[in-house]
């Protein structure tokens, strides 16, 4: 199966059909509401829960880990799933899963002088947020891969740069997590979404990379 059919076969077998399958683009950009919510308001939603933000980081990532085993138990799927994510973890339970562990990790990373608490975090979400569904699409719309390839790798160095401006991570930083976080989304893992792949891959490097820095 070619990518382009695999993309075809997808939303085809998503929950809902054409609509599930835009739901489910939604609830992926809309995951860049996450680091926000942490680095804005962390403080104020742990408070009632008498935790510190990375303690409800990492609550909500086992929640959702539990919550997921049992929604495999059940068989339950809800619009913009697909019927292979039955009985094993969906991509929405890789990505908020890796978002938290990524966000529990490189949290502590402050920066230096104007740089945002956020600036490792931001980008890394961000390309998974954009960079993911826009390849999906160019696939969807018939281009070859070497194409497919140049706009996911446009769309996380935007996300990378745009992050440079915004939280104050080194620009230069796109040059190689750019192409690196497109790569992350290539390999078609029977058990492992690329929501994951998208995140844990630029991540690590991330984490090689930083006390250099």
């Amino acid at each position: 199966m070619s990518e382009i059919e695999y993309e075809a076969d997808h939303v085809k077998h998503s929950i809902g059909g054409h609509g599930g399958h835009i739901f489910r683009r939604c609830i992926h950009v809309g995951m860049i509401i996450f680091p926000w919510l942490y680095f804005e308001h962390g403080e104020s939603i742990a408070e009632p829960f008498s935790q510190t933000p990375v303690q409800f980081a990492a609550m909500l990532g086992i929640i959702f880990f539990f919550g997921e085993l049992i929604r495999m138990k059940s068989g339950i799927l809800i619009v913009g799933q697909r019927e292979y994510e039955k009985h094993q973890f969906s991509a929405l339970s890789w990505g908020a899963m890796s978002i938290a562990i990524t966000i529990i990790v490189l949290s502590p990373w402050v920066g230096t002088g104007d740089q945002h608490a956020g600036w490792l975090v931001y980008p890394i979400i961000f390309s998974l947020a954009f960079g993911d569904p826009s390849m999906g699409e160019a696939r969807r719309m018939g281009l070859d891969n070497q194409k497919v390839y140049a706009i996911g790798t446009i769309v996380c160095a935007i996300c990378w740069l745009a992050c440079g401006y915004l939280f104050g991570t080194p620009y230069w930083m796109a040059i190689f997590m750019a192409p690196l976080t497109m790569m992350s989304e290539l390999p078609k893992l029977r058990w492992i979404d690329d929501n994951a792949t998208m995140v844990l891959i630029p991540l690590a490097a991330v984490l090689f990379t930083v006390p250099f820095l």
